[in-house]
């Protein structure tokens, strides 16, 4: 939406001001595409609802023809998640596609088709195998079709960035024809930089007929690190929406982080004058709980949400915070949902304690039964350790939080001497029935894993395991991750407690529910024109 389109009204935002950008989250689509990473419905279910309440505009929810799992997993959210756009995606030739997204969607408030094809000339010749005109031709009908579907319909050229300019606006003035409200390009390969990005929208602005009557956004993915500068820069050229995903995550090295746009434009309203939704006291929150569901760590010196983002070590930067903490902070901890405040729990707190700690946590929505269980958690933990921090309480109450629909821990006995090989005893329950195995192996950790595998049989390789500290001192928790690789498919388990081997045990247990989930899934069929 350029900037002189005051009167301009959208299907589903209405009158939209020329400073308005609408963030569109695609932390389900796009971001769950990541190697490891993957959710169940119930997961789903609950970043829907924490990206709503965040206040994100546009949910992208999922691609419902690619699997009937993904299908599913739209429509409970299009059935259950208020106040956000929800959208799924399909492909501009796909009549199936359309159809299928259009199915899903049918229980939402308010709804998107976001339809795509590839147009750079590479794409098309040796992913499409189709000449432009044909190109031109899915484009038209793909959006016509969306739009028979509902009235706010989004098109994206994949690769935009590398597409011939005069191809690229003969390509959305299609699209604005057929009945898109929204036009995407993408820099699907991160290989623009920020001119690159500015050129192109204002090109499509000065250019393409209709231009003033749809909105222009930007999904740029971070390959060079440049998504978020990208961003930014698309929006100096026109674009009013950004496409983008907590914590950065989606393929390779992910997309532009929502987070960092978000305080970007807050910070810095100076350069870019622009207002969003995002409610931005709940951005850690919500990043917090994305890591607990993809058992993916925030990089420590990660923006905004890592954290080392204000943390200060130097001498000189602590004499200046404590002097005036806009010497070396551009924006309070506060203002993106940190707390400088972390009080103890010990053996003899009580529930109703641990229960307004969980809520000062950001936990205020855990059902009874999970809060049962991580108090019993929380009171094993008190009896071991001598000091309970906030970060032991949200590693164990994560940990519970973590999908074990289809197997659970139950028990473990061990045995280890040095030189001789351990002995593990295991229990595990699974579809609520409990199996129990034994095995030795080269250590504590390689005679669990054994038993694992003899308790629930299967095939995958361990590919990454890391042990990693909760908190300073001996006693200290373990939180452990455990990747696993099955037929090229990789998934992700947490797992923490304060006796190692059993952290080990929940991780690997927790990558083997993520796995069940992800051999459900299939790639769509071929497009067939």
């Amino acid at each position: 939406m350029s900037a002189d389109q005051s009167s301009f009204n959208h299907p589903s935002f209405g009158r939209m001001t020329p400073d308005r950008v609408i963030i569109f989250d695609t932390t389900l689509r796009d971001g769950e595409q990541s190697p490891g990473f993957s959710m169940n419905l119930a997961e789903k279910l609950r970043m829907a609802e924490a990206l709503a309440t965040l206040g994100v505009d546009v949910i992208e929810a999922g691609f419902p023809v690619a699997s009937k799992g993904d299908f599913e997993s739209v429509n409970e959210i299009a059935r259950h998640t208020k106040g956000a756009v929800i959208c799924a995606l399909a492909r501009s030739g796909g009549a199936k596609d359309i159809a299928a997204a259009g199915e899903a969607l049918a229980p939402a408030e308010r709804k998107r088709i976001h339809n795509f094809i590839s147009t750079s000339p590479l794409h098309m010749k040796y992913k499409l195998r189709m000449e432009p005109e044909t190109v031109l031709d899915l484009i038209t009908s793909g959006n016509t079709a969306a739009r028979n579907l509902t009235d706010d319909v989004e098109w994206s050229a994949e690769d935009g960035s590398r597409t011939d300019p005069d191809f690229l606006c003969r390509c959305v003035e299609a699209a604005i024809k057929a009945g898109a409200t929204t036009i995407n390009v993408p820099d699907t390969v991160g290989y623009a930089t920020p001119e690159d990005m500015e050129k192109i929208f204002s090109m499509l602005r000065e250019r393409v007929p209709g231009a003033d009557q749809v909105i222009f956004s930007a999904h740029n993915h971070n390959d060079l690190g440049l998504g978020v500068a990208n961003t930014l820069a698309s929006l100096r050229g026109g674009a009013r929406q950004v496409e983008c995903t907590i914590n950065g995550i989606g393929e390779r090295a992910g997309n532009a982080a929502l987070e960092e746009i978000v305080m970007a434009l807050r910070t810095r309203h100076d350069q870019y004058p622009f207002n969003t939704g995002i409610q931005t006291t709940d951005l850690l929150k919500v990043s917090r709980m994305l890591a607990t569901i993809t058992s993916f760590d925030v990089q420590p010196n990660k923006a905004i949400v890592g954290r080392n983002a204000f943390a200060h070590e130097s001498g000189i930067h602590q004499d200046g915070v404590l002097k005036n903490a806009a010497t070396y902070e551009i924006m309070t901890p506060e203002s993106v949902g940190w707390s400088r405040s972390s009080l103890v729990m010990g053996k003899h707190s009580g529930r109703a304690a641990f229960r307004d700690k969980l809520k000062a946590l950001g936990y205020a929505d855990m059902d009874d039964a999970r809060l049962n269980e991580a108090f019993s958690r929380f009171k094993d933990l008190a009896d071991r350790k001598k000091v309970v921090y906030d970060d032991d309480i949200v590693a164990l109450v994560d940990d519970e939080a973590r999908d074990h629909d289809h197997i659970r821990f139950a028990a473990l006995s061990l045995t280890s001497t040095s030189g001789n090989p351990s002995e593990v005893d295991l229990t595990i329950q699974v579809e609520g029935k409990d199996v129990q195995a034994s095995a030795t192996g080269n250590g504590p950790v390689d005679a669990a894993f054994n038993a694992l595998r003899q308790a629930f049989p299967h095939e995958a390789r361990l590919a990454l395991f890391s042990v990693g500290a909760v908190t300073e001192g001996t006693d200290a928790q373990a939180r452990t991750t455990v990747r696993l690789e099955e037929d090229g498919k990789l998934v992700d388990g947490q797992g923490a407690d304060a006796d190692t081997v059993v952290s080990a045990v929940r991780a690997y247990v927790h990558a083997l529910n993520k796995l069940l989930v992800k051999r459900a899934r299939t790639a769509p069929e071929a497009l067939a024109v």
